[in-house]
């Protein structure tokens, strides 16, 4: 099924490549998509659309149907009436939505596993990371970014495995020559993937608020940093393999290169708050002195929290029973992790290989030794 466009639209062509940046400022545009019409709100509430990734959904949204895929997306309470006509376009979108949820979280709880704040989820609560996202905290600047980038990646390969009628390859670069190489082959559309989590996320924030603002930023902020993580490959063409002309496509990197890019922009994310120049909301380093954020920075408002202490209303499960590293000197150690509480010592005896020898050729042969190991967990 392929996206049909009003043909007065200045903002789609038919791969989105024509998408204008005007959009995100006027967010009042009316689209036809399919059968529907799509009026995308000027001032939004942020939907809850992550929890498409926890284990329950994921697994609904993989055994789903052709015939069942308006059913199911009308049912999904955390989407927004928008973004649930997106998710009935055809039942590979509604995959794709959320895969690049389960990204996201997958993400950012391998990231932040030795952290104080280890991105816990909740099946049971409204919001799926807690009323922690209340906060414009760092963390969540992370989680949106991570999020945004989780689901252009997902769409992005669905169109590379030809799964969607609207896109396949970028044809953008095509042709163009750079010395004794060309760009050509099959480059993964990473244009049409941002352009549809733009569609997906952005429509629903607030652009005149500091925190709407703030969203938005950090969720193009997660697909700038995928674009500029996508890897160049190339196949040798000539005589005898002489290699005299070598043809160049781009493909998706691995998420987890994407993760650790998103985690060092987590690092030296800037605080920012907001301000107006002509009338116009914008968001300024609170310090005159900080360097301005480029658009692959994170940018957070509020201070976070040390995640030391259980708390229920947010969702802080805080750092009690975590198992830590008592040689460490990182996050994980147990000094920083147990917010100076101490830690108790568990010895357990457990069975692992030894003695280990090479046989020629060619494996390891291993005995099986019963030895003691200690583990470590905060008070």
């Amino acid at each position: 099924m392929r996206f049909s466009v009003n043909n007065n639209s200045k903002f789609f062509s038919k791969n989105f490549i024509t998408f204008q940046p005007v959009f995100y400022t006027h967010l009042c545009t009316l689209f036809i998509i399919t059968t529907f019409s799509v009026i995308i709100p000027c001032l939004g509430k942020s939907s809850n659309w992550i929890s498409l990734g926890l284990p329950s959904y994921h697994k609904q949204s993989l055994l789903l149907k052709s015939d069942e895929v308006k059913s199911h997306c009308a049912n999904l309470t955390s989407l927004s009436d928008d973004q649930r006509r997106l998710c009935e376009i055809n039942y590979h979108i509604a995959q794709a939505i959320s895969r690049g949820a389960k990204l996201g979280i997958d993400e950012c709880q391998h990231q932040f596993q030795r952290n104080r704040w280890n991105c816990s989820t909740f099946q049971d609560h409204p919001s799926v990371f807690g009323d922690l996202v209340r906060s414009h905290t760092r963390e969540k600047a992370y989680i949106y970014a991570v999020s945004s980038a989780g689901l252009a990646y997902s769409v992005t390969k669905a169109c590379s495995q030809s799964l969607l009628a609207n896109c396949s390859c970028d044809n953008g670069i095509t042709g163009k020559i750079r010395g004794k190489w060309n760009w050509g082959g099959c480059s993964d559309d990473i244009q049409y993937g941002s352009m549809f989590s733009r569609l997906f996320l952005d429509s629903l924030e607030n652009n005149t608020t500091a925190g709407g603002l703030m969203n938005l930023h950090n969720n193009e902020a997660g697909r700038r940093v995928l674009k500029a993580k996508m890897e160049k490959v190339c196949k040798c063409h000539g005589v005898s393999g002489s290699c005299t002309m070598r043809v160049c496509w781009r493909k998706l990197g691995s998420f987890r290169g994407i993760g650790d890019e998103l985690m060092k922009k987590f690092d030296g994310a800037t605080r920012v708050r907001l301000t107006h120049r002509n009338r116009k909301p914008r968001l300024k380093p609170v310090m005159k002195e900080m360097k301005k954020p480029t658009k692959r920075d994170l940018v957070f408002i509020d201070s976070s929290m040390n995640y030391c202490e259980r708390n229920k209303t947010l969702g802080v499960l805080g750092t009690q029973g975590r198992s830590c590293n008592a040689n460490s000197l990182d996050i994980d150690s147990c000094k920083i992790l147990c917010c100076g509480r101490g830690y108790h010592t568990l010895v357990k005896t457990v069975e692992d290989k030894c003695n280990c020898k090479f046989i020629w050729c060619c494996r390891l042969e291993c005995k099986k030794c019963l030895v003691k190991k200690e583990e470590h967990f905060c008070n």
